[in-house]
């Protein structure tokens, strides 16, 4: 996928993941798309390395993969937010 898919991928899954564990963040949108985006790259890796398949195409389960990574960054950047 070209970057502006990975972009568009994670602003959707930035976005769904904050829906799902809603609260106040710092940074906002931006900080909502790059958690997204790495989110993505998070949930691709884990997928991969528990065999559910690549990540070289869009559908639903890469959309899934992406939102759990995304929810595993977020609850990071919580916590970290939280101690300082």
């Amino acid at each position: 996928m070209g970057i502006l898919s990975w972009i568009i991928l994670g602003l959707i899954v930035g976005l769904l993941a904050k829906f799902i564990m809603p609260g106040k963040d710092p940074g906002g949108i931006f900080i909502t798309i790059i958690l997204g985006i790495a989110g993505s790259f998070l949930g691709g890796l884990i997928g991969s390395f528990l065999g559910l398949g690549s990540t070289n195409q869009f559908n639903i389960k890469t959309l899934l993969m992406g939102v759990v990574g995304a929810i595993i960054l977020l609850t990071i950047f919580r916590s970290v937010k939280k101690k300082q």
